[in-house]
């Protein structure tokens, strides 16, 4: 068996082995800040944590580079807790179980953590090492930038002290990023009123599974099922047709995440089950032909349970399922500036069914702030008709592309002359902090890089492992050429 340590780079990958011991969800970063301040502490570098909980780490330059523009090497601490059904996994208390497939690192039946654990493995192992030549560095550390970029939201003027930020969250090795989209979150609440359950019923938990998820900026292009709008569309023309009646729904569990299974409770009467599971099963092969591509493992079931003593009200369950099935999701518009790109797109990423209400997370994203905007009151307008209460929050903007960037021009020249062919200059769809840091540092230049990571926010995330050596080179070497002040 391979260890992660003993994969090249060593330095860096001992490091995010080390992540992976450490439980880090979103919201849950205190074992994580712990362990690196006192890292930091060890090797007697400047250390702060702000208030919201960032922390930056100062290194000093390396002799004859203290003249260079400081950098500042940034990544975020948190990541996104998302597993399989059959996994028994607690994010907050086990360590992840990454294993070397092949060319892969991949982990057992969770999300890994190479989204952002790579980069935050590389800034540590640049802070540790002693024989690599570079300006003053610092290490910016944000948390919870998963569920809301909280600690870019909160970093304050003035305690920044470099000219050069290196976002090392993209997730694709030969690619550098220039801009990204902004995102807006449309959250929508929903008091459930309730029936007692007629009598004769027979109850099902039916269940969508299978479906790939993922990240859903970076993966919205590739039109994989979600798993809340594919159950919806078989219930709604379900409930046209029998006496079907809805005891609950949860599908999803991150805005930003394509969901990936959805799972309702119902009853219907004893004398229409049989037609129900052959439509059922029907359904599912139509579901199998639409996406046999895109999405392979797709199962559609239906297991019959005790039946619950309450359902929805007939016409709330009516005005719900025609809600959510209205509701916009998937790419919205191509970018007609940048060919290939997203501008602007949302996710129904979350149903959950507590405590008599439906609380339902819609995650918009657009590089045009009218547009994202636009498709924000779009959604709310759907919602808000439907009777349900529609509040915004967690607004961040864009980033810009500067395509006359001092450090995208020294990247790319240290890329073609390390690998003898030219990095593709990219605009990614997923919201990178950069745009919140550059609003806060106006005059930062700001690029991103990273290793080649696959399926993010999905327990299918890989990270290539010739990919992250190919990373490091970059990145060491980049630091040897920054310009001077």
């Amino acid at each position: 068996m391979i260890h992660l340590s003993q994969l090249e780079p060593q330095i860096l990958w001992k490091h995010f082995e080390k992540l992976c011991e450490i439980p880090r969800p979103s919201k849950h970063e205190a074992q994580i800040t712990a362990y690196i301040v006192e890292f930091a502490q060890q090797l007697g570098l400047e250390t702060i944590v702000d208030r919201v909980g960032n922390v930056i780490i100062r290194k000093p330059a390396t002799p004859g580079m203290e003249q260079r523009k400081g950098i500042i090497l940034q990544g975020h601490l948190d990541m996104v807790p998302q597993k399989n059904t059959e996994t028994l996994h607690d994010f907050t208390k086990d360590p992840i179980q990454a294993y070397v497939d092949g060319d892969w690192v991949r982990a057992k039946g969770t999300t890994l953590g190479a989204d952002n654990g790579m980069g935050v493995a590389a800034a540590l192992a640049l802070l540790e090492s002693k024989d690599i030549a570079h300006g003053p560095l610092e290490a910016l550390f944000t948390i919870d930038e998963e569920t809301g970029m909280t600690g870019a939201f909160g970093l304050e003027p003035g305690l920044l002290q470099g000219e050069i930020l290196l976002n090392l969250d993209t997730e694709d090795e030969g690619e550098l990023y220039v801009g990204c989209a902004g995102g807006i979150n449309v959250n929508i609440s929903w008091e459930s009123p309730f029936d007692v359950t007629p009598s004769g019923s027979q109850a099902y938990r039916v269940a969508l599974k299978g479906l790939k998820g993922g990240h859903s900026g970076v993966d919205i292009h590739l039109y994989r099922g979600n798993s809340n709008k594919l159950l919806i569309r078989f219930l709604k023309t379900a409930s046209q047709k029998y006496n079907l009646r809805l005891a609950s729904f949860e599908g999803g569990s991150l805005r930003n995440a394509i969901p990936r299974e959805s799972f309702t409770t119902l009853v219907l009467p004893e004398g229409q089950k049989e037609q129900f599971l052959k439509d059922l099963r029907e359904f599912e092969q139509t579901l199998q032909r639409e996406l046999k591509v895109a999405e392979p493992g797709l199962s559609l079931t239906a297991e019959e349970i005790t039946c619950p003593t309450s359902v929805l009200e007939a016409s709330f369950q009516t005005t719900l399922l025609q809600a959510l099935n209205a509701c916009p999701n998937g790419v919205h518009r191509m970018s007609d500036e940048i060919p290939g790109v997203v501008e602007t797109s949302t996710n129904l990423g979350v149903i959950r069914h507590e405590e008599g209400q439906f609380k339902i997370q819609c995650l918009i994203r657009s590089s045009q702030d009218s547009t994202k905007n636009d498709l924000a009151e779009m959604v709310s307008s759907v919602f808000e008709l439907a009777g349900a209460e529609v509040t915004k929050s967690g607004a961040y903007p864009g980033w810009k592309p500067d395509m006359s960037s001092p450090i995208l021009g020294v990247f790319r020249k240290v890329y073609n002359d390390l690998f003898d062919k030219e990095a593709a200059i990219k605009f990614i769809h997923a919201g990178l902090e950069c745009g919140l840091l550059g609003a806060i540092y106006p005059n930062l230049d700001m690029l991103s890089i990273g290793p080649t990571i696959r399926n993010p926010h999905s327990p299918s995330e890989a990270v290539e492992i010739a990919s992250v050596e190919k990373f490091w080179r970059f990145l060491v070497e980049g630091l040897k050429h920054t310009p001077e002040k």
